[in-house]
């Protein structure tokens, strides 16, 4: 299991999280380290972004809520069941369709992580700020179809 986050500068540190399961003591883990790296990476301060994840029960958790209250983070309001609203869904997909264009295909977990890392280092900022650009669409689409399927 990989984790990730994309900001409008680009994407964020990739965290492996080892045994393919992840609790809300490792999701906040995460939060503390590869997010806060990767805002500090890109020079963001908690308060200047707004953190989107969806209603997972580690991201709804009590412990989750007060780390990022706690950090001043501020947090995207997030309906229930709506990945065209999730721009890391595509992110996901992409590195997806990246690592699997592979010519030398992995040959050991190992090898696959080394892969995963070098695809999700290559993401074209370009891409990113596309999906970004695209939200007022996506928004404007769920909302014409009631919260049921759309494009995206």
């Amino acid at each position: 299991m990989f984790w990730g986050c994309v900001t409008w500068r680009g994407q964020g540190y990739g965290c492996k999280v080892y045994d393919g399961t992840m609790t809300k003591e490792d999701y906040v883990h995460i939060l503390e380290t590869t997010l806060q790296d990767s805002l500090e990476y890109y020079g963001y301060q908690p308060g200047d972004v707004i953190f989107q994840h969806d209603n997972d029960p580690k991201h709804t958790a009590k412990a989750t809520q007060t780390y990022l209250a706690d950090k001043e983070i501020k947090i995207l309001p997030w309906p229930a069941q709506s990945p065209d609203l999730n721009l890391i869904e595509h992110i996901w997909h992409y590195l997806k369709v990246q690592v699997g264009k592979r010519e030398k295909k992995p040959t050991s977990v190992d090898n696959l992580w080394e892969i995963v890392q070098e695809e999700w280092d290559r993401i074209p900022l370009d891409y990113i700020h596309k999906l970004y650009e695209s939200m007022p669409s996506r928004v404007q689409a769920v909302l014409k179809a009631k919260g049921g399927y759309t494009k995206y």
